[in-house]
């Protein structure tokens, strides 16, 4: 396990990366991973991003070094033309998780249908977890409320802790 977590939260936007809309739901994830990092007595850095909603800015954001323990991106999950984090973040990942993204959709989505047309995805890439999730205030909220349920857990099945007996 790393002695301190490297976070990175990248909100996905064409409006926040351009300054005409500032992002909220950035901001929502960090409130979310500090809690989740200090419940479980863990130290964190979190680096921000704000993107443009393209898939060769991402994909190289994912990619690039210093790498993270945690990702978690906010945005581009819908089925807009210019929506394309699953697309990007699919395929790098070598484990897909997809329980939790199924569990949040349900849940949700038995209140608020809409929840339902969202494609967010998580899994591991190498020993960095990720999670997509969709860009509004409130989805955050919903999503982050389950995520931080499971995330010491996973940490330590990513890592080959058994914290079973």
């Amino acid at each position: 396990m790393p002695e301190k977590f490297r976070v990175h939260v990248i909100t996905l936007s064409d409006r926040a990366h351009s300054g005409s809309y500032a992002d909220l739901s950035g901001p929502a994830v960090v409130k979310y991973v500090k809690y989740a990092m200090a419940a479980a007595d863990w130290q964190c850095e979190i680096r921000k991003s704000v993107l443009p909603d393209e898939a060769v800015a991402l994909r190289a954001t994912l990619l690039e070094a210093p790498a993270a323990d945690l990702i978690i991106t906010t945005g581009g999950t819908g089925i807009g033309p210019r929506d394309i984090t699953p697309e990007v973040v699919k395929p790098l990942l070598t484990k897909e998780i997809p329980g939790i993204m199924e569990q949040i959709r349900v849940k949700y989505g038995t209140k608020n249908p809409r929840a339902l047309l969202s494609r967010g995805v998580a899994g591991a890439m190498g020993n960095t977890l990720i999670y997509t999730l969709p860009g509004s205030v409130k989805a955050v909220h919903e999503y982050m409320a389950e995520i931080v349920k499971t995330m010491e857990h996973t940490f330590y099945m990513l890592y080959g802790i058994d914290k079973h007996s």
